[in-house]
């Protein structure tokens, strides 16, 4: 999708950073892969510094925002990795297979590119639908339908596949759609929404009226009151989940 990351991925950076909570999940999915290609791999938030990464992107903006020491970036689609059979040990996808043209030959070519194993970081469309935020912005998980963690995705292409829980930290440095699930406030920062790709496809009448009764439910207590448990919660499983994919080159 680099229309849209071109349009919307101009200040990614400042509002989607590592978690290290995360970080260490991801760190141990991969396991002793001393190569990783990290496909969809915006500003490079999440690519281990002790393995010998490349990364492609297909948003020019975004790869414009990786730092200098980011590992090498190359232009490419997850559909058509210009790489051949086997290049890498691993291969990373954080939070991008909901961003694919075609799932399945992004899949493909994931498998094709990995020696040993392909970690997907991804989403439980339906365990989402439960949060919170969905009550003010009912359409905002829509185009997301049919492209998250289901394991059908992954087990069509892959022959062994784990999927596990990825608790999301109350704190959570990476601002992605439900980093702030307690902290609501947040949701009302433009900067923090446009880190967010899936308000930026958000009907503009859509998107004011789900801010409005945000805004107005935070000032007078109704969100408090209603989500009081949250503010006990060190962590919350949403939905995220990490996804482990073993290939067949072995």
């Amino acid at each position: 999708m680099p229309a849209l990351y071109d349009e919307i991925g101009r200040t990614y950076s400042g509002t989607r950073r590592q978690d290290p909570l995360i970080m260490a999940a991801i760190i141990a999915a991969l396991g002793r892969c001393e190569s990783v290609l990290n496909v969809g791999a915006g500003s490079g938030s999440y690519e281990p510094a002790d393995r010998d990464v490349v990364a492609a992107e297909p948003s020019l903006t975004m790869i414009k925002q990786r730092a200098p020491s980011a590992a090498a970036a190359v232009q490419a689609r997850c559909e058509a990795l210009p790489f051949s059979d086997g290049a890498f040990a691993a291969v990373l996808a954080v939070l991008t297979v909901h961003h694919w043209s075609d799932v399945r030959r992004g899949l493909e070519e994931c498998a094709r590119v990995a020696r040993d194993r392909s970690v997907f970081l991804t989403f439980d469309l339906d365990a989402m639908r439960r949060f919170w935020l969905v009550d003010y912005f009912p359409n905002i998980l829509a185009l997301d339908r049919g492209k998250s963690a289901g394991l059908s995705h992954f087990s069509d292409v892959f022959a062994d596949v784990t999927a596990a829980p990825v608790a999301i930290a109350a704190d959570c440095r990476d601002g992605f759609l439900c980093a702030y699930w307690r902290r609501p406030e947040a949701y009302l920062d433009e900067s923090v929404r446009a880190g967010i790709s899936s308000f930026a496809q958000l009907d503009a009448a859509q998107l004011e009226a789900g801010l409005r009764r945000l805004r107005t439910d935070l000032m007078s207590g109704a969100w408090a009151a209603q989500h009081a448990d949250l503010m006990a919660r060190d962590a919350l499983d949403i939905g995220y989940r990490l996804v482990i994919c073993r290939t067949a080159h072995q």
